[in-house]
């Protein structure tokens, strides 16, 4: 894990939140599970949370999820908002393996990139959601881990293409203009 935390990380945190609220009505439903869709935006905070850790991850998907609920659809479903913190932390914990930064981002990393982000769904989508569902809003079971399970590979499929080529392409450029050096 990367211990540099500054004002990079902080304006990560903050174009990370954006583009995740932004992107909350972005989506493709999945009509045979009620409230349930495809969503762009996981792809983009698995993106900030790879790139600059655990700490933007969880802001970006805590935040960003609170925030798009709030004003999309007037009311916050913390069950669901912490989940995505969860996905953020886990995701953003092995930042410095995927060597986004540097331009290392090959296909061993994509392969753990993906490892863990299905790990990190299936905690927050198969359990977290749904026992928070129960406890919290006395949902009837059945209903919410049916929601969980297919939220988990509505996530898993969208952060397995499109957030890894987001890593891919990013850290080609990334690798590149570190090359850069100051002038005297």
């Amino acid at each position: 894990m990367d211990k540099k935390f500054g004002i990079k990380e902080v304006v990560a945190m903050g174009i990370g939140t954006a583009l995740f609220v932004v992107l909350t009505n972005v989506q493709i439903p999945v009509f045979f599970v009620p409230n349930t869709s495809l969503q762009p935006r996981m792809a983009v905070l698995a993106f900030f949370a790879a790139v600059f850790g655990p700490i933007v991850g969880g802001v970006v998907g805590l935040l960003g999820h609170a925030l798009g609920d709030a004003l999309f659809y007037g009311g916050v479903w913390w069950s669901w908002v912490f989940p995505e913190g969860v996905v953020g932390i886990a995701v953003g914990f092995f930042a410095a393996k995927y060597a986004v930064k540097e331009g290392g981002f090959n296909t061993k990393s994509c392969i753990l990139f993906n490892v863990i982000q299905v790990v990190a769904n299936a905690v927050a989508w198969i359990v977290v959601a749904p026992v928070l569902d129960i406890l919290v809003y006395s949902e009837p079971a059945n209903k919410v881990f049916a929601q969980g399970a297919v939220a988990f590979v509505c996530n898993i499929v969208i952060i397995g293409i499109l957030g890894s080529i987001l890593l891919t392409v990013y850290s080609k450029v990334a690798g590149k203009s570190s090359d850069l050096k100051a002038e005297d």
